[in-house]
């Protein structure tokens, strides 16, 4: 299926979380099959040969991931400025004391969709959207938020629900 096929589809859906996937993740979080990490990775492999991020961004256009000290101190020597400069124009602290992107879409989001501190972005948006991490069952309560965010996992656990 091409990219746009996952894409288009995911964003006609009313709803993104359905009652049937929800319950499904709810069912594997209660008793995760012993293989989960492997059909999880398989699925990840499969659906991203499918689908081109750049064609979305949805991730970061709608959500701003947790940024640590660590981060910004990568961002800040690739943009050559001061972290506490950074930090005054970019950032906030939310309510779990994690510094967040103060706008949406993300501040270093181009039009084109790529990412103007791609090799120096922070490390939630280098693992995002967590589909190809080891001990899957411990980031089901993540995932669930990213089925309502990113075509891919949506499609991930659509098909993961399917195959059972």
């Amino acid at each position: 299926m091409p990219s746009g096929d996952i894409i288009s589809d995911f964003f006609a859906l009313p709803i993104k979380l359905s009652k049937e996937t929800d319950a499904f993740i709810n069912q594997l979080k209660r008793k995760p099959p012993k293989n989960l990490d492997s059909l999880v990775q398989d699925l990840h492999e499969t659906v991203f040969d499918e689908i081109d991020c750049l064609t979305c961004a949805n991730c970061c256009k709608s959500i701003s991931p947790a940024v640590t000290d660590v981060d910004i101190e990568r961002l800040a020597k690739h943009l050559r400025r001061k972290p506490s400069d950074l930090v005054r124009e970019y950032f906030h602290l939310d309510g779990d004391g994690d510094y967040v992107f103060r706008t949406q879409p993300c501040p270093f989001l181009m039009p084109d969709n790529y990412c103007m501190v791609y090799d120096a972005r922070p490390k939630a948006c280098r693992e995002y959207p967590h589909t190809d991490r080891r001990r899957f069952a411990q980031l089901l309560s993540l995932s669930r938020l990213n089925v309502s965010v990113c075509p891919a996992v949506h499609e991930i656990f659509e098909r993961l629900r399917q195959d059972k």
